[in-house]
Order: C-alpha cells, then sequence, then structure tokens
C-alpha cells in the first residue's frame, strides 16, 4: 500500500486540535503504534494580499509568527481524508501544507 508525508505548519495553540482530527481519519498509525508525528518549531513569514482575510496580521504588511511544522505518515487509504481534516481543522484562511509520496525499498 502507498505511504505518504503530511507536512503542515500551524501556530502552536492550535497543534492539539489538528492532531485529534487527524489521528480520528488513521493518520499517524505505524505497527503496533498509533497518533505519531514530529513536530518541529520555527518561524513563518508572509504578507497577505488584498482580498485575505487573515488570522494574523494585516493585508499589506508583512508577519512573522511562530509556528510549527508538523509530519505525519499516512496511508493511501487515508491521505485524502487526512487533507481534508487538516483543511476543516486549521485556524488559516489557507493551509500551508504539502504531501509527499514515500518509496518502498
Amino acid at each position: 500500500m502507498s505511504r505518504y508525508v503530511l507536512t503542515f505548519f500551524t501556530p502552536p495553540p492550535s497543534l492539539a486540535v489538528i492532531k485529534r482530527a487527524l489521528f480520528a481519519t488513521g493518520a499517524g498509525q505505524y505497527p503496533n503504534y498509533a497518533e505519531c508525528c514530529f513536530v518541529t518549531p520555527g518561524t513563518g513569514s508572509f504578507r497577505p494580499t488584498q482580498g485575505a482575510h487573515p488570522t494574523i496580521g494585516t493585508v499589506g504588511a508583512v508577519e512573522q509568527v511562530d509556528e510549527l511544522r508538523v509530519e505525519v505518515v499516512c496511508k493511501g487509504d487515508v491521505i485524502k481524508a487526512a487533507v481534508a481534516a487538516l483543511k476543516e481543522s486549521h485556524p488559516y484562511e489557507e493551509v500551508a501544507y504539502y504531501v509527499t509520496k514515500l518509496e518502498d525499498f
């Protein structure tokens, strides 16, 4: 079965809610382990443009905010539901995420 890594960025206070939503889809599963993820702190930088409704910041102004980079492994039958759960539970208007397919060796 195919496996993927879902990587996303979130403000720290939102992490617990997002993890619950992701893990409810079956994301973060390994043999004999559940609810697995890796979290790294960092700084996000962005400038909301005209038409944006930012959760943090002001249209036209560059913002730098503390964020967490989170990586979660997902099986192929779970990845679409995990992305949908991420988008539903995340506080940002535009969720920064990407999906990487893993190769089996």
